[in-house]
């Protein structure tokens, strides 16, 4: 019978050079993707997408009125706009919207919906079945992705609105660039209240926050780094306290994964107080120490050993009438976040904490995601990893193409 020495297998890990943080010129070398200035690019990003959304013609969406219900359309990153777009409108959308992520569109979808299909590469599977089968029912379509790309030639031949997104680094990467378009078509469909002064806003957050966490900085000031150094040799917990929080703690779940190669359990405060906030009682959390391999080296201290590192999102602060449904409190929100707190504190596992700042529902969601994006580049450097570079991301890609 095969036995299996987890205490070993964590042992031999690879261990992170926090050193290389604090090295601008060794993070250079780490990064020859350039995924840390892809990253910084965000604020450019809101900029630049807005101006190319307002030189296409979006006004032929509203031409039939308010639609039945939006999908929005595509695949990874591409997809996660449409929960942007769920959270920014809030709960009193006069409109269903669903982010879709098979290939092509529910079969309710007719001449009376619309369907944003988006695909950073304009090539997603997803998002050319969505775009397809949309022109074929009659409903309403817009396009979002690379220019000269599959599915821009698809949204011209259906005689539909295309929004040319230029692609400078992989679809997480270019976060933002495909949230504004996605927003602005939901605008001219009557979703929802964005205005300009939001993403001049929005885009000014994103740049301070990139100053902040530039590789000049060192950790002590940089929240990035900082937050890469708190997560180092952990398993992370990624609980957002809002429904807006916890779009963001998705994203930064998918940037773990992807830039740092970590595995990251996220969600909602809402879902862990139902079962997942057991994970602080067990093997990695409030265990972690009695369940310790007695003929393991007694010089390894605590530190050394795969412990949880729990991460709030919150975002207290701005609840209007129109951001929020009758069965929403932010006084409740809050209460589940200090609960957690102390029962991680209890049990040993440390917790980060990332307030939203910011007037707009869009600006704070940036103030979410900024930090988190720095820190899973950073951690993925420290780890020896080019966070541009995903070999299995290339080879899965490769194995399931016609």
């Amino acid at each position: 019978m095969t036995s299996f020495d987890g205490a070993a297998g964590l042992r031999g890990r690879r261990s992170p050079d926090l050193k290389l943080l604090d090295d601008p010129a060794g993070l250079a070398a780490a990064d020859p993707g350039g995924m840390l200035r892809a990253t910084a690019s965000a604020g450019a990003q809101v900029r630049e997408s807005a101006a190319l959304a307002a030189e296409t013609n979006l006004a032929v969406l509203a031409d039939e009125g308010r639609p039945r219900a939006v999908v929005v359309a595509g695949a990874g990153t591409a997809v996660l706009t449409g929960d942007v777009l769920v959270t920014v409108a809030g709960p009193r959308c006069s409109v269903p919207v669903l982010s879709h992520r098979s290939a092509g569109i529910p079969g309710w979808v007719s001449a009376a919906d619309a369907v944003i299909a988006v695909s950073a590469s304009g090539r997603s599977p997803e998002a050319l079945a969505a775009a397809e089968a949309a022109a074929r029912r009659g409903a309403r379509l817009v396009a979002i992705g690379a220019p000269d790309s599959e599915l821009e030639a698809l949204a011209d031949r259906a005689r539909a609105p295309y929004i040319a997104v230029p692609r400078r680094a992989p679809a997480r990467a270019s976060f933002w660039a495909l949230i504004v378009p996605v927003l602005l078509a939901a605008r001219t469909l009557g979703l929802l209240r964005v205005n300009e002064a939001d993403f001049a806003e929005t885009a000014a957050r994103l740049d301070s926050e990139a100053e902040r966490c530039r590789p000049a900085l060192e950790s002590f000031v940089n929240p990035g780094k900082g937050m890469a150094l708190d997560l180092a040799n952990s398993v992370p917990i990624v609980w957002g306290a809002s429904p807006l929080a916890t779009v963001a703690a998705r994203r930064f779940g998918d940037t773990l994964a992807a830039n740092a190669r970590y595995p990251a359990v996220v969600g909602g405060l809402g879902e862990a107080g139902r079962g997942r906030v057991g994970l602080l009682d067990g093997v990695y959390g409030g265990l972690a120490e009695s369940g310790r391999d007695v003929f393991a080296d007694p010089k390894e201290s605590a530190e050394d050993l795969t412990r949880l590192r729990l991460v709030l999102l919150c975002d207290g602060g701005l609840t209007t009438d129109d951001e929020r449904g009758p069965g929403e409190s932010t006084a409740v929100e809050e209460l589940r976040a200090k609960a957690v707190q102390r029962l991680a504190t209890r049990r040993g596992v440390r917790c980060s904490v990332v307030t939203a700042e910011g007037g707009s529902p869009l600006e704070r969601l940036a103030s979410l995601v900024a930090i988190p994006d720095f820190a899973a580049v950073y951690l993925g450097l420290a780890h020896g990893f080019d966070p541009m570079a995903v070999p299995a991301v290339s080879e899965m890609k490769e194995m399931v193409s016609p």
